[in-house]
């Protein structure tokens, strides 16, 4: 059944060609191992920055603990009407839990019936004098600044057109749960767009969605009240 080989010679080559099989096929082993190992590494490093970012947009929130609007008889540049909102202060926060917020590299998505804009950070080339230090409550709606918003430290923020305040370092970041820092919207250029007749009057609501820098969302919904009766100042 089996021939038997009986030449020393002969036997001596059957083994050196079961030698170079088995050889090639530890090198092919060797190299799948390889590919293996590299592609494994490559996923759980993906996976470790899909797991960090996801955790970053769960427990990073913003959070709006106030919302005032700025009425007609506010506002010294007369954009809008006294039953009509010029501008919106948000004042906000983080949620315990989350990481430094970066107020500079959020965006905001303001809607409304009437409009619907994208919002980037002010610096300070977006105020009216290009001053940083020193800027009046209106030299920031004297000019029209439908694509941006501006941040203010809540203490600073002045209850009277005169005063001032400075958008200083203070009001770029939120870095402890009780850090509080006042968003600025300018309502009257963003619902304006070039046509008076469209405005936030009375009655009236928008969304004003706040993403940072992780890409947490946090919506805040913004309803006027159905009459301001001559008030400069509207909860919302």
């Amino acid at each position: 059944m089996f021939e038997v080989i009986t030449d020393n010679d002969e036997r001596g080559q059957v083994g050196i060609g079961t030698l170079i099989v088995f050889i090639a096929m530890v090198l092919v082993a060797a190299i799948a191992a390889g590919v293996l190992i590299n592609t494994a590494g490559s996923l759980q490093s993906q996976a470790s920055d899909t797991g960090s970012e996801t955790q970053e947009a769960v427990a990073n929130q913003i959070e709006v603990v106030h919302a005032v609007g700025y009425t007609g008889e506010h506002d010294s540049a007369d954009h809008a009407e006294s039953d009509e909102v010029g501008h919106l202060d948000l004042t906000v926060k983080k949620s315990a839990g989350s990481d430094v917020i970066d107020l500079t590299s959020a965006t905001i998505q303001y809607t409304s019936e009437t409009a619907d804009a994208t919002l980037s950070y002010a610096d300070s080339d977006d105020w009216s004098d290009g001053d940083s230090t020193e800027t009046s409550l209106d030299d920031f709606v004297d000019e029209e600044h439908d694509d941006v918003f501006a941040t203010i430290e809540a203490g600073q923020s002045p209850a009277d057109e005169g005063d001032s305040y400075a958008p200083n370092e203070e009001a770029q970041s939120l870095t402890n749960t009780d850090d509080r820092v006042i968003v600025r919207l300018d309502i009257d250029a963003i619902e304006n767009g070039g046509d008076p007749d469209t405005n936030l009057g009375e009655g009236d609501s928008a969304t004003v969605s706040i993403t940072d820098q992780s890409g947490a969302q946090y919506t805040y919904g913004v309803t006027t009240p159905p009459t301001f009766t001559g008030k400069e100042v509207v909860t919302v």
